[in-house]
């Protein structure tokens, strides 16, 4: 075959080869194909190529490869445009650090995640059960989110709302420390020594002593109750929230009080309700501030107990006897609202009057004895006996004895008045000539031994002396309380031992 005869061959086999593509997509019919083939396997030896004896080295890049120069041929914007348009995407792409809290806006909800976005390359996958407390939630709610990773294995973007929850409720629970402010909360449990209360999210804990200003006898009457919290103490280091919604109680009664004492008046007279009894007092509510009854204010007469007068939650009528703004201290008093029993003693009563009364008080110098509710006087134990033997005034009354008296003496500016009882009788010494005459023998009973003699008891209040003087005539061996008989060389009238 020459050459001219060649040429179109080759030509003929160039076209065939630029419509095999076609051709097979048409389904070439079988002498096309059988044409094509002699021609293929002859140019095929022509197309191998001998194995070369050594490694090829491969070509080394002259420098590092430039992607903007790259993609310029192939770029339809200018560099401007393409800086302007890389400006525009940042500025819409918010700029995020990982272990902070962001808002971010409800996209979609299934029933498993809710995808959130944020302003980033890429949206946010929370978990469904995370806003199971939510479940008015739907698109386009703002909601916090805490971003944990940018970027996970995967390439996608970590966040978690309840952590976001965490974060923010202690940002607030510090907040409301430092600011003293009143938080709103819920009761959940009960649990040892007090309650269980969900704040913003957060277990704090309420201690049953402060759960009130009165003492609380059934914790599980708060349970499920939304009430207002002071947090009173913050544990950073173990988490620990400690709320009071007694603080609010005593910050109430307080500016109560305060108002109330701005509006006192000394001998002002209100009514009140009794809170509490003590040993030494009542206390007394009189609307949001508390007074003190003390006993020795709530009758003239001796009160043995407050319990005796009054009882919690009566109704009492009290006058103001004085207060104090500072300590805001108030004394009240009962007994002031009566006349002075003093005040309603009859002028027939004069000293050498006979009363009669009753043992309220013993002590070791005398009895003080109640001849009317609020009015008492003291018999001294020197007017108890004519003996001139003192003893402790027990030795001849006790508590609750009913007797009857002579008035010695009474002060009315003063209310004080002195008691005698040996006045109801007759005093020994009156008639001692006649019982006791000079030169008489007379019996008794040694009372006292002295240096100078001995003193002998002839009855109750009369005591003879029996001077040494009179030993010396014979021996006398006797001992205290023996009796013995005796004769007076003289009368002992004028000398009251």
């Amino acid at each position: 075959m020459n050459d001219a005869t060649q040429q179109p061959e080759e030509g003929h086999l160039e076209n065939q080869e630029a419509k095999a593509p076609e051709a097979a997509e048409a389904a070439p019919a079988p002498e096309a194909a059988r044409e094509v083939e002699p021609e293929v396997k002859a140019e095929a030896p022509e197309a191998e190529e001998p194995a070369p004896s050594e490694p090829r080295e491969l070509a080394k890049p002259a420098g590092d490869f430039d992607w903007d120069a790259f993609e310029s041929e192939q770029d339809d914007y200018s560099a401007e445009e393409r800086k302007r348009l890389e400006h525009l995407y940042e500025e819409s792409l918010t700029l995020i650090k990982e272990k902070e809290v962001v808002e971010g806006t409800v996209i979609s909800i299934g029933k498993k995640e809710i995808v959130v976005n944020i302003g980033y390359k890429s949206e946010g996958v929370i978990g469904a059960s995370e806003f199971r407390y939510n479940p008015e939630l739907k698109a386009g709610d703002k909601v916090p989110v805490f971003i944990e990773k940018q970027e996970d294995a995967n390439g996608q973007l970590v966040v978690s709302h309840k952590t976001a929850r965490i974060y923010d409720a202690w940002d607030k629970v510090n907040k409301a420390k430092e600011e003293d402010m009143i938080i709103q909360g819920s009761v959940k449990c009960r649990t040892k020594g007090g309650l269980i209360v969900d704040v913003f999210g957060l277990e704090a804990f309420l201690p049953g002593s402060q759960v009130d200003v009165k003492p609380i006898r059934d914790f599980d009457e708060y349970v499920g109750k939304q009430m207002e919290f002071k947090v009173v103490k913050i544990n950073q280091e173990f988490k620990n929230v400690v709320v009071s919604h007694k603080a609010l109680i005593e910050a109430e009664l307080e500016e109560q009080k305060r108002l109330i004492i701005q509006g006192l008046e000394v001998g002002q007279v209100l009514e009140g309700t009794v809170k509490n009894i003590t040993s030494y007092g009542v206390f007394v509510d009189l609307g949001g501030v508390d007074g003190l009854v003390h006993i020795t204010d709530m009758s003239y007469g001796r009160v043995g107990h407050p319990e005796e007068m009054v009882e919690v939650d009566q109704k009492i009528n009290v006058v103001i006897l004085n207060f104090d703004d500072d300590k805001k201290r108030i004394a009240l008093g009962m007994k002031q609202l009566t006349p002075h029993p003093w005040d309603a003693l009859g002028e027939d009563l004069v000293e050498g009057a006979k009363v009669k009364g009753r043992v309220v008080v013993m002590a070791d110098y005398g009895a003080f004895v109640e001849i009317a509710p609020g009015v008492e006087g003291l018999l001294h134990v020197s007017e108890i006996s004519w003996s001139q033997h003192l003893r402790s005034a027990q030795d001849f009354l006790k508590v609750n004895d009913e007797i009857e008296c002579v008035l010695l003496g009474i002060d009315r500016e003063e209310r004080k008045m002195s008691l005698g009882l040996k006045q109801l009788t007759k005093d020994p010494w009156e008639d001692i000539e006649t019982r006791y005459p000079v030169e008489s023998k007379q019996k008794g009973k040694v009372r006292n031994f002295t240096n100078f003699g001995l003193f002998v008891e002839l009855e109750e209040g009369i005591d003879g002396l029996v001077h040494s003087d009179q030993l010396l005539q014979g021996v006398y061996v006797v001992s205290r309380g023996q009796s013995c008989s005796l004769q007076g060389p003289s009368s002992l009238r004028d000398s009251h031992w």
